[in-house]
């Protein structure tokens, strides 16, 4: 099959290999900011004010955190676990950790290079690859691989896992959980950026909050079996366990790839809300964004594994397709029916009704977040022209990806997922490894003003940047209100 043979290529495994060292080497060159500045990375996101133009620090994490936090948390640590073990959970954490340093570069990137566009900061890899590397097709390449992924690809993975909950749970036909979606995604997204983001501000940590309360409750019942969880995970993870072990190449590559799919790190979704942010200084959004990473993957998806190993309540499959090496529940798909039966082992009858109401927060306010990332794209190429009509064709393909992904299957709807996601990534992380320069300039920036006791604010003709042409107006401007 065509489509499979592309997946194959996307997510080979150089491919993956590259997303751990592209991570490893933004790390060491960072000196592992994820660590030295994990303070400031939570208070940052709280310090930023909103503008006319753009949104505060939170509302844009919010954005990126409703882009991030979606079926990838629940359905995807249950494929992970499934095609590759308890160890793929192992390597979900080291690209969250490595790709935390990834996800710094690519949004600082996006606050350096942001443009203002019809009263609204836009900016994201585009924006970034045109200024920062001067090669235009290179940046049209990106905007058209992600208006394909946005509305037509990966929609469809996030409201066929609601719909295929919520008729678990409740028995509502899928097409009926799909009309619903339209008519209210239809709703938000018509009234742009603001409803977005004030949307995403209020559903993302409440539903985030309550789902990890969920975990820890079951993660107290089952406190005897942490050490030995905990053991199988590491174990699996480098083959050294009796029943996993064989599967040490699926763990990396599962891990990795479930990992990507869900905190983003590198892909350069969460770089478009992060260009949105009214800050002073590009490195505070860029470190707020890295703490989405760690918000989406150490907390959210470590909910879901640990809910699911703890129970028992996976099945795992073979070297050869169609063997298990693990079956817990026969005939269960890999999804969010793992979570489902893991938390009525705990509270019976009570896990499948949470999980459906939990996903349908989760992939629904993902939709809307893609959707934010294709209008951008759309501003980025019709720049100086009429964008009306592409902007409402834009809005009707992703309402018809979305009802339509509620009513196929799950494998199908995952590799047309899967296909935009590395066509992001490629592109993606191309272009920040050439770019890294700007965005370690301006940490170190960042780092030398917090030594000196100021509230970081960025000059990028001072510093040697070029193109960077908001801030270059920056401070002459009406906008300076930045915190």
């Amino acid at each position: 099959m065509v489509l499979e043979f592309i997946n194959n290529v996307l997510w080979s495994s150089p491919v993956v290999y590259t997303l751990l060292g592209v991570g490893l080497i933004f790390s060491l060159l960072t000196r592992f900011l994820q660590v030295r500045h994990l303070k400031d990375m939570f208070t940052l996101m709280f310090s930023g004010k909103k503008s006319d133009a753009g949104v505060s620090s939170f509302q844009a994490l919010s954005v990126a955190l409703a882009g991030r936090v979606g079926t990838g948390n629940i359905a995807g640590v249950a494929s992970a676990i499934y095609f590759g073990g308890p160890g793929a959970v192992f390597w979900m954490w080291a690209i969250a950790f490595l790709g935390a340093s990834s996800a710094f570069i690519e949004s600082t990137l996006a606050q350096i290079y942001k443009d203002k566009q019809n009263g609204q900061y836009r900016g994201g890899p585009a924006y970034y690859i045109e200024k920062g590397l001067g090669v235009k097709w290179f940046a049209i390449l990106f905007a058209v691989a992600a208006l394909v992924a946005m509305s037509v690809l990966m929609p469809g993975v996030q409201s066929n896992s609601i719909a295929a909950a919520v008729n678990n749970a409740f028995s509502i036909p899928t097409w009926a959980t799909g009309l619903f979606l339209v008519l209210v995604l239809g709703l938000i997204i018509f009234g742009g950026i603001k409803w977005i983001a004030n949307t995403a501000a209020f559903i993302v940590p409440f539903m985030a909050i309550g789902y990890m309360l969920m975990a820890a409750i079951i993660i107290f019942m089952n406190l005897s079996a942490v050490p030995e969880t905990i053991a199988l995970i590491f174990r699996s993870a480098f083959g050294m366990d009796s029943l996993f072990g064989g599967l040490l190449g699926s763990a990396i590559s599962w891990g990795v790839m479930r990992g990507v799919y869900s905190n983003e790190a590198g892909q350069g979704t969460g770089a478009h809300p992060a260009a949105a942010a009214e800050v002073s200084h590009p490195a505070k959004q860029g470190l707020v964004q890295a703490a989405s990473v760690y918000i989406d993957t150490l907390l959210v998806c470590s909910a879901t594994a640990f809910m699911i190993l703890f129970t028992g309540m996976y099945n795992t499959q073979g070297p050869e397709e169609g063997t298990h090496v693990f079956e817990a529940i026969p005939g269960v798909e890999a999804g969010p029916q793992f979570t489902q039966e893991a938390i009525n082992q705990v509270f019976p009858a009570f896990g499948t009704g949470f999980v459906a109401i939990a996903l349908l927060f989760f992939a629904f306010t993902t939709i809307m977040a893609y959707y934010y990332i294709a209008e951008t794209n759309i501003a980025y190429l019709m720049r100086g022209r009429n964008a009306a009509w592409p902007m409402v064709v834009i809005k009707l393909l992703l309402l018809g990806a979305t009802y339509y992904g509620a009513n196929r299957t799950a494998a199908n709807a995952w590799l047309l997922g899967d296909i935009g996601l590395g066509l992001m990534v490629w592109i993606n992380i191309i272009a920040i490894v050439l770019l890294a320069k700007p965005a370690m300039i301006a940490l170190k920036d960042y780092e030398a003003q917090k030594q000196q006791g100021l509230d970081p604010v960025f000059d990028p003709k001072k510093l040697g940047i070029q193109h960077a042409t908001f801030w270059e107006t920056y401070e002459k401007g009406p906008d300076k209100n930045a915190s």
